[in-house]
Protein backbone atom coordinates (compact mmCIF):
# COMPACT_ATOMS: atom_id res chain seq x y z
CA UNK A 1 0.00 0.00 0.00
CA UNK A 2 1.25 3.49 -0.84
CA UNK A 3 1.09 6.63 1.24
CA UNK A 4 0.17 9.99 -0.24
CA UNK A 5 2.19 12.63 1.62
CA UNK A 6 0.64 15.62 -0.12
CA UNK A 7 -2.81 15.17 1.40
CA UNK A 8 -3.28 16.04 5.05
CA UNK A 9 -6.40 15.97 7.20
CA UNK A 10 -7.00 19.26 8.99
CA UNK A 11 -10.69 20.08 8.67
CA UNK A 12 -13.26 17.30 8.41
CA UNK A 13 -16.86 17.85 7.34
CA UNK A 14 -19.79 15.44 7.59
CA UNK A 15 -22.47 15.63 4.92
CA UNK A 16 -25.86 14.36 6.13
CA UNK A 17 -28.28 14.87 8.98
CA UNK A 18 -29.48 11.36 9.89
CA UNK A 19 -28.58 9.01 12.72
CA UNK A 20 -25.28 7.78 11.25
CA UNK A 21 -24.17 11.31 10.35
CA UNK A 22 -25.02 12.45 13.89
CA UNK A 23 -23.06 9.53 15.37
CA UNK A 24 -20.01 10.35 13.20
CA UNK A 25 -20.15 14.01 14.24
CA UNK A 26 -20.26 12.91 17.88
CA UNK A 27 -17.21 10.67 17.36
CA UNK A 28 -15.24 13.37 15.56
CA UNK A 29 -15.83 15.99 18.26
CA UNK A 30 -13.95 13.75 20.70
CA UNK A 31 -10.62 14.45 18.94
CA UNK A 32 -11.09 17.50 16.70
CA UNK A 33 -11.43 21.20 17.43
CA UNK A 34 -13.33 21.73 14.18
CA UNK A 35 -16.03 19.59 12.58
CA UNK A 36 -18.07 20.90 9.67
CA UNK A 37 -21.61 19.58 9.41
CA UNK A 38 -24.10 20.05 6.59
CA UNK A 39 -27.74 19.09 6.88
CA UNK A 40 -30.98 20.11 5.25
CA UNK A 41 -33.51 22.05 7.29
CA UNK A 42 -32.78 25.37 8.94
CA UNK A 43 -35.03 24.52 11.88
CA UNK A 44 -32.92 21.48 12.76
CA UNK A 45 -29.73 23.53 12.48
CA UNK A 46 -31.09 26.21 14.83
CA UNK A 47 -32.34 23.56 17.28
CA UNK A 48 -28.91 21.91 17.44
CA UNK A 49 -27.16 25.24 17.96
CA UNK A 50 -29.53 26.15 20.81
CA UNK A 51 -30.11 22.80 22.52
CA UNK A 52 -27.00 20.82 21.43
CA UNK A 53 -29.13 17.88 20.24
CA UNK A 54 -30.42 16.64 16.89
CA UNK A 55 -34.22 16.81 17.30
CA UNK A 56 -34.89 14.01 14.78
CA UNK A 57 -32.09 11.46 15.22
CA UNK A 58 -30.21 10.27 18.31
CA UNK A 59 -31.88 13.05 20.25
CA UNK A 60 -30.37 11.81 23.53
CA UNK A 61 -26.85 12.70 22.33
CA UNK A 62 -25.46 15.98 23.66
CA UNK A 63 -23.24 17.48 20.98
CA UNK A 64 -20.20 19.69 21.60
CA UNK A 65 -21.53 22.47 19.37
CA UNK A 66 -18.63 24.80 20.19
CA UNK A 67 -16.53 22.53 17.96
CA UNK A 68 -19.12 22.21 15.18
CA UNK A 69 -19.67 24.54 12.23
CA UNK A 70 -23.19 23.47 11.26
CA UNK A 71 -24.98 24.93 8.26
CA UNK A 72 -27.49 24.30 5.49
CA UNK A 73 -25.05 25.97 3.06
CA UNK A 74 -23.32 23.02 1.40
CA UNK A 75 -20.75 25.11 -0.44
CA UNK A 76 -19.67 26.83 2.78
CA UNK A 77 -19.15 23.55 4.61
CA UNK A 78 -17.32 21.94 1.69
CA UNK A 79 -15.00 24.92 1.07
CA UNK A 80 -13.85 24.93 4.70
CA UNK A 81 -12.95 21.22 4.69
CA UNK A 82 -10.14 19.19 3.16
CA UNK A 83 -11.84 15.89 4.07
CA UNK A 84 -15.49 15.07 3.42
CA UNK A 85 -17.43 12.22 5.01
CA UNK A 86 -20.69 11.50 3.21
CA UNK A 87 -23.37 9.94 5.42
CA UNK A 88 -26.51 10.59 3.38
CA UNK A 89 -28.86 7.71 2.50
CA UNK A 90 -27.79 6.67 -0.98
CA UNK A 91 -31.27 7.30 -2.37
CA UNK A 92 -30.90 11.02 -1.56
CA UNK A 93 -27.22 11.55 -2.42
CA UNK A 94 -27.69 12.93 -5.94
CA UNK A 95 -30.44 15.33 -4.83
CA UNK A 96 -28.30 16.68 -1.99
CA UNK A 97 -25.39 17.29 -4.37
CA UNK A 98 -27.57 19.29 -6.79
CA UNK A 99 -26.84 22.35 -4.64
CA UNK A 100 -23.06 21.84 -4.70
CA UNK A 101 -21.20 24.42 -6.79
CA UNK A 102 -17.74 23.83 -5.34
CA UNK A 103 -15.11 21.66 -7.01
CA UNK A 104 -14.33 18.73 -4.70
CA UNK A 105 -11.80 16.93 -6.90
CA UNK A 106 -8.97 17.96 -4.56
CA UNK A 107 -10.75 16.73 -1.40
CA UNK A 108 -10.34 13.47 0.46
CA UNK A 109 -13.74 11.77 0.21
CA UNK A 110 -14.90 9.03 2.55
CA UNK A 111 -18.18 7.20 2.09
CA UNK A 112 -20.06 6.18 5.21
CA UNK A 113 -23.03 5.32 2.98
CA UNK A 114 -23.90 1.64 3.19
CA UNK A 115 -25.77 1.46 -0.07
CA UNK A 116 -25.72 2.24 -3.77
CA UNK A 117 -26.69 5.21 -5.91
CA UNK A 118 -30.04 3.98 -7.32
CA UNK A 119 -30.17 5.74 -10.71
CA UNK A 120 -26.51 5.02 -11.36
CA UNK A 121 -26.49 1.43 -10.06
CA UNK A 122 -22.96 1.97 -8.74
CA UNK A 123 -21.34 1.87 -5.34
CA UNK A 124 -20.70 5.31 -3.88
CA UNK A 125 -16.93 5.37 -4.45
CA UNK A 126 -17.37 4.71 -8.16
CA UNK A 127 -20.02 7.44 -8.32
CA UNK A 128 -17.67 10.07 -6.90
CA UNK A 129 -14.82 8.93 -9.12
CA UNK A 130 -16.89 9.03 -12.30
CA UNK A 131 -19.03 12.13 -11.67
CA UNK A 132 -16.83 14.34 -9.50
CA UNK A 133 -13.38 13.32 -10.79
CA UNK A 134 -12.12 12.26 -7.36
CA UNK A 135 -8.91 10.23 -7.85
CA UNK A 136 -9.26 6.69 -6.54
CA UNK A 137 -6.43 7.21 -4.06
CA UNK A 138 -8.45 10.06 -2.50
CA UNK A 139 -11.52 7.89 -1.91
CA UNK A 140 -12.14 5.84 1.22
CA UNK A 141 -14.84 3.87 2.99
CA UNK A 142 -15.97 3.88 6.62
CA UNK A 143 -17.66 0.66 7.64
CA UNK A 144 -18.70 -1.24 10.75
CA UNK A 145 -19.78 -3.32 12.52
CA UNK A 146 -21.28 -0.28 14.17
CA UNK A 147 -24.81 0.98 14.85
CA UNK A 148 -25.40 4.67 15.42
CA UNK A 149 -27.64 3.93 18.39
CA UNK A 150 -24.82 2.20 20.25
CA UNK A 151 -22.43 5.05 19.47
CA UNK A 152 -25.01 7.34 21.09
CA UNK A 153 -24.81 5.19 24.21
CA UNK A 154 -20.99 5.18 24.01
CA UNK A 155 -20.94 1.40 23.88
CA UNK A 156 -17.65 0.03 22.60
CA UNK A 157 -17.79 -0.17 18.80
CA UNK A 158 -15.33 -0.91 15.99
CA UNK A 159 -14.86 0.86 12.67
CA UNK A 160 -12.82 -0.10 9.63
CA UNK A 161 -11.38 2.73 7.53
CA UNK A 162 -10.55 1.52 4.03
CA UNK A 163 -8.47 3.28 1.39
CA UNK A 164 -5.99 2.36 -1.30
CA UNK A 165 -3.69 4.79 0.52
CA UNK A 166 -2.67 3.40 3.91
CA UNK A 167 -1.57 6.81 5.16
CA UNK A 168 -4.91 8.38 4.30
CA UNK A 169 -6.81 5.62 6.08
CA UNK A 170 -4.57 5.82 9.14
CA UNK A 171 -4.93 9.59 9.45
CA UNK A 172 -8.71 9.42 9.55
CA UNK A 173 -8.64 6.35 11.82
CA UNK A 174 -6.57 8.33 14.33
CA UNK A 175 -9.09 11.18 14.21
CA UNK A 176 -11.96 8.78 14.98
CA UNK A 177 -10.31 6.65 17.66
CA UNK A 178 -11.64 7.36 21.16
CA UNK A 179 -12.64 5.59 24.39
CA UNK A 180 -15.66 3.91 22.80
CA UNK A 181 -14.49 3.67 19.16
CA UNK A 182 -11.66 1.38 18.06
CA UNK A 183 -10.45 1.64 14.48
CA UNK A 184 -8.55 -0.54 12.04
CA UNK A 185 -7.50 0.12 8.44
CA UNK A 186 -7.83 -1.79 5.19
CA UNK A 187 -6.82 -1.33 1.54
CA UNK A 188 -9.93 -3.16 0.29
CA UNK A 189 -12.12 -0.22 -0.73
CA UNK A 190 -14.21 -2.23 -3.20
CA UNK A 191 -14.63 -5.25 -0.95
CA UNK A 192 -15.61 -3.29 2.15
CA UNK A 193 -18.10 -1.19 0.21
CA UNK A 194 -19.64 -4.16 -1.57
CA UNK A 195 -19.81 -6.00 1.76
CA UNK A 196 -21.71 -3.05 3.23
CA UNK A 197 -24.16 -3.31 0.33
CA UNK A 198 -24.55 -7.10 0.48
CA UNK A 199 -25.03 -7.36 4.24
CA UNK A 200 -28.13 -5.18 3.94
CA UNK A 201 -29.66 -7.67 1.51
CA UNK A 202 -28.90 -10.54 3.87
CA UNK A 203 -30.30 -8.60 6.83
CA UNK A 204 -33.47 -8.13 4.82
CA UNK A 205 -33.60 -11.89 4.25
CA UNK A 206 -33.07 -12.45 7.97
CA UNK A 207 -35.91 -10.08 8.78
CA UNK A 208 -38.25 -11.70 6.27
CA UNK A 209 -37.57 -15.10 7.80
CA UNK A 210 -38.15 -13.75 11.31
CA UNK A 211 -41.44 -12.23 10.18
CA UNK A 212 -42.46 -15.60 8.74
CA UNK A 213 -41.74 -17.34 12.03
CA UNK A 214 -38.40 -19.03 11.33
CA UNK A 215 -36.31 -19.54 14.47
CA UNK A 216 -32.72 -19.05 15.54
CA UNK A 217 -31.58 -22.41 14.16
CA UNK A 218 -32.57 -21.50 10.62
CA UNK A 219 -31.20 -17.97 11.03
CA UNK A 220 -27.77 -19.44 11.81
CA UNK A 221 -27.88 -21.49 8.61
CA UNK A 222 -29.07 -18.47 6.62
CA UNK A 223 -26.26 -16.21 7.85
CA UNK A 224 -23.53 -18.84 7.42
CA UNK A 225 -24.66 -19.31 3.82
CA UNK A 226 -24.81 -15.53 3.39
CA UNK A 227 -21.15 -15.00 4.29
CA UNK A 228 -20.12 -17.69 1.79
CA UNK A 229 -22.29 -16.06 -0.84
CA UNK A 230 -20.66 -12.71 -0.06
CA UNK A 231 -17.21 -14.26 -0.40
CA UNK A 232 -18.03 -15.73 -3.83
CA UNK A 233 -19.36 -12.41 -5.08
CA UNK A 234 -16.37 -10.36 -3.96
CA UNK A 235 -13.88 -12.93 -5.24
CA UNK A 236 -15.48 -12.67 -8.68
CA UNK A 237 -15.94 -8.89 -8.77
CA UNK A 238 -12.76 -7.76 -7.03
CA UNK A 239 -10.34 -10.66 -6.51
CA UNK A 240 -7.73 -9.60 -3.97
CA UNK A 241 -6.47 -11.29 -0.83
CA UNK A 242 -8.95 -10.67 2.03
CA UNK A 243 -10.13 -12.53 5.10
CA UNK A 244 -13.92 -12.71 4.89
CA UNK A 245 -14.02 -13.37 8.64
CA UNK A 246 -12.69 -9.88 9.42
CA UNK A 247 -15.01 -7.49 11.26
CA UNK A 248 -15.61 -5.36 8.16
CA UNK A 249 -17.23 -8.35 6.43
CA UNK A 250 -18.51 -11.03 8.81
CA UNK A 251 -18.84 -8.71 11.81
CA UNK A 252 -20.88 -6.14 9.91
CA UNK A 253 -23.08 -8.88 8.47
CA UNK A 254 -23.78 -10.36 11.90
CA UNK A 255 -24.75 -7.10 13.59
CA UNK A 256 -26.98 -6.07 10.67
CA UNK A 257 -28.70 -9.45 10.45
CA UNK A 258 -29.35 -9.81 14.19
CA UNK A 259 -29.53 -6.38 15.83
CA UNK A 260 -32.73 -4.73 17.01
CA UNK A 261 -31.30 -1.47 15.61
CA UNK A 262 -30.99 -2.84 12.05
CA UNK A 263 -33.38 -0.98 9.78
CA UNK A 264 -32.94 -3.59 7.03
CA UNK A 265 -33.85 -6.42 9.37
CA UNK A 266 -36.84 -4.37 10.55
CA UNK A 267 -37.94 -3.72 6.97
CA UNK A 268 -37.62 -7.41 6.12
CA UNK A 269 -39.54 -8.39 9.24
CA UNK A 270 -42.43 -6.19 8.13
CA UNK A 271 -42.41 -7.77 4.66
CA UNK A 272 -42.42 -11.23 6.24
CA UNK A 273 -45.41 -10.25 8.37
CA UNK A 274 -47.39 -9.25 5.30
CA UNK A 275 -46.73 -5.54 4.82
CA UNK A 276 -46.54 -4.32 1.25
CA UNK A 277 -43.25 -2.71 0.29
CA UNK A 278 -44.89 0.71 0.10
CA UNK A 279 -46.57 0.41 3.48
CA UNK A 280 -43.34 -0.79 5.10
CA UNK A 281 -41.42 2.15 3.62
CA UNK A 282 -44.03 4.64 4.80
CA UNK A 283 -44.01 3.29 8.35
CA UNK A 284 -40.22 3.36 8.71
CA UNK A 285 -38.57 6.65 9.56
CA UNK A 286 -35.28 5.66 7.90
CA UNK A 287 -34.21 4.25 4.55
CA UNK A 288 -33.65 0.50 4.23
CA UNK A 289 -30.67 0.42 1.89
CA UNK A 290 -31.13 -3.29 1.18
CA UNK A 291 -34.14 -2.55 -1.02
CA UNK A 292 -31.99 -0.69 -3.58
CA UNK A 293 -29.02 -3.00 -3.04
CA UNK A 294 -30.99 -6.06 -4.16
CA UNK A 295 -31.49 -4.51 -7.59
CA UNK A 296 -27.85 -3.42 -7.94
CA UNK A 297 -26.39 -6.79 -6.99
CA UNK A 298 -28.66 -8.54 -9.47
CA UNK A 299 -27.44 -6.20 -12.22
CA UNK A 300 -23.76 -6.68 -11.29
CA UNK A 301 -23.85 -10.46 -10.96
CA UNK A 302 -25.33 -10.81 -14.45
CA UNK A 303 -21.77 -10.21 -15.67
CA UNK A 304 -20.39 -13.06 -13.57
CA UNK A 305 -21.23 -16.71 -13.14
CA UNK A 306 -22.17 -16.51 -9.44
CA UNK A 307 -24.95 -18.43 -7.76
CA UNK A 308 -26.48 -16.17 -5.11
CA UNK A 309 -29.59 -17.96 -3.86
CA UNK A 310 -30.29 -15.65 -0.92
CA UNK A 311 -29.82 -12.39 -2.84
CA UNK A 312 -31.94 -13.80 -5.67
CA UNK A 313 -34.74 -14.75 -3.26
CA UNK A 314 -34.80 -11.24 -1.80
CA UNK A 315 -34.88 -9.72 -5.29
CA UNK A 316 -37.84 -11.87 -6.29
CA UNK A 317 -39.81 -10.84 -3.21
CA UNK A 318 -39.04 -7.12 -3.55
CA UNK A 319 -39.11 -6.62 -7.31
CA UNK A 320 -41.14 -9.47 -8.77
CA UNK A 321 -43.86 -9.56 -6.12
CA UNK A 322 -43.21 -13.19 -5.24
CA UNK A 323 -44.70 -14.61 -2.05
CA UNK A 324 -42.22 -14.32 0.86
CA UNK A 325 -43.42 -17.62 2.33
CA UNK A 326 -43.19 -19.60 -0.91
CA UNK A 327 -39.88 -17.99 -1.89
CA UNK A 328 -38.24 -18.76 1.45
CA UNK A 329 -39.61 -22.29 1.31
CA UNK A 330 -37.80 -22.78 -1.99
CA UNK A 331 -34.68 -21.11 -0.62
CA UNK A 332 -34.38 -23.42 2.37
CA UNK A 333 -33.89 -26.36 0.02
CA UNK A 334 -30.81 -24.67 -1.47
CA UNK A 335 -29.04 -23.93 1.80
CA UNK A 336 -26.73 -26.26 3.71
Amino acid sequence: MSETKQKEIHHIAVIGGGSWATAIVKILTENNDYVGWWMRGEENVMHIKKYHQNPQYLSSVELLTENIDISTDLDHIVKEADTLIFAIPSAFLKKALENLNTDISDKLVFSAIKGIVPDENTIVGEFFHEHYKIPLDQIGVITGPCHAEEVALERLSYLTIASADEGMARKLADRMNCDYIKTSISDDIYGTEYAAVLKNIYALASGICHGLGYGDNFQAVLVSNAIREMKKFMKAVHPIKRDINDSAYLGDLLVTAYSQFSRNRTFGNMIGKGYTIRSAMLEMNMVAEGYYAANLIRAVRKNYDIKMHIANAVYKILYEGKSPRKTMKKLQEKLD
